[in-house]
């Protein structure tokens, strides 16, 4: 199949898929495309996003069928193989003979490449091993002089996970300012927000319309672009002295303010009920997992607000309410401020 022909098929199931990697695209249609058609004869949508606990479930199943199947004795030896270097090409040769894409992914409508970087993440032992400590930082600092963004071989040399390594140098590659915003830092902030859009919007004017058509005109922007999957470490080297959830938290805060022009939203009164109503409407949902939920059917509760902002809500909400929510499910936390906080909230209004 050619590159445009491709492209064609997989719109269907990614619409964005003209802004991804020529070489992406060859991968996915190769590895991909079938498995879409079958999830659509299934009434089954792609998926991106965060997983779900089933997704989850579901690849440590898929996992350990292979690893019965194949006889490798373990999660680790088939996801990284290369750190056992003495049994690479037997594992190789048995991935490749029992078709280890295709087992991966089975039952989960999500690209092969996204599900395999989930299975590496849930069973790399060196992904949950803390906080760094200063010299771990000092070392990945240098590290990184010597290697750049190498980081499959910078994780092995710090037995921590490339995600991690990749995570905390974002965070301290260079010098963060955590005190108030100052009119300048907010200013680049803006710029670079702006500037991110308009290369988004642009690109998309590009797809469906000739240049010249596109030529003195200005695209009104709706309301997801300014806040739903911007770039923002991109944003963050942008502005330059803030890390990208700092970027990310203060944008939200800014375009709230201009959503609700400016009047509280969330205060005294408004807030107990907002959250009474949040509640309620959660339970009503039903839902086993956080990214089942349709975020955008409840920002009503609190006004015209940002998606980001209702989930920063919950999120507090969450945490000061529920006793240990780490270790629970996102149905059982949801239960618990039903049955808890619910009634504490009502009689307090």
């Amino acid at each position: 199949m050619d590159l445009e022909a491709a492209k064609q098929e997989l719109e269907e199931f990614i619409p964005h898929v003209r802004n991804i990697a020529e070489c992406s695209i060859r991968k996915m249609a190769g590895k991909d495309l079938s498995r879409f058609k079958q999830f659509k004869e299934q009434g089954l949508a792609v998926r991106f996003g965060k997983f779900s606990q089933k997704e989850n479930d579901q690849i440590r199943k898929n996992i350990e069928e292979f690893l019965s199947i194949t006889g490798i004795d373990s999660a680790e030896k088939l996801l990284f193989t290369s750190r056992y270097p003495e049994e690479q090409r037997y594992i190789n040769r048995l991935k490749a003979k029992h078709h280890f894409c295709d087992k991966l992914s089975e039952g989960i409508p999500r690209p092969w490449r996204l599900v395999y970087y989930r299975a590496k993440k849930i069973f790399d032992p060196n992904n949950y091993k803390g906080r760094y400590t200063k010299a771990e930082q000092e070392e990945l600092k240098k590290y990184h002089a010597l290697h750049g963004n190498d980081w499959k071989m910078i994780s092995e040399m710090m037995s921590r996970s490339s995600l991690s390594v990749a995570m905390k140098y974002s965070q301290i590659k260079s010098a963060v300012n955590y005190g108030p915003w100052s009119k300048e830092e907010i200013r680049k902030l803006m710029l670079a927000v702006e500037e991110v859009i308009r290369k988004r919007v642009g690109m998309e004017d590009a797809n469906s319309r000739s240049s010249s058509e596109n030529s003195g005109t200005d695209r009104l922007i709706d309301q997801e672009t300014l806040y739903q999957k911007l770039p923002w470490t991109e944003i963050e080297a942008k502005v330059g002295t803030r890390h990208w959830r700092q970027c990310k938290q203060k944008w939200m805060i800014i375009l709230t303010n201009k959503m609700t022009k400016g009047q509280p939203s969330y205060r005294g009164t408004k807030a107990v009920e907002a959250k009474i109503s949040l509640i309620k409407r959660l339970h009503e949902m039903q839902v086993e997992d956080y990214s089942e939920v349709k975020w955008e059917e409840l920002t009503d509760i609190i006004g015209n607000v940002p998606v980001g902002y209702i989930q920063s809500k919950f999120y507090k909400l969450k945490v000061t309410s529920v006793p240990f929510w780490q270790k629970k499910t996102f149905s059982e936390i949801i239960d618990y401020l039903y049955e808890k906080k619910l009634p504490e909230l009502e009689e307090m209004l």
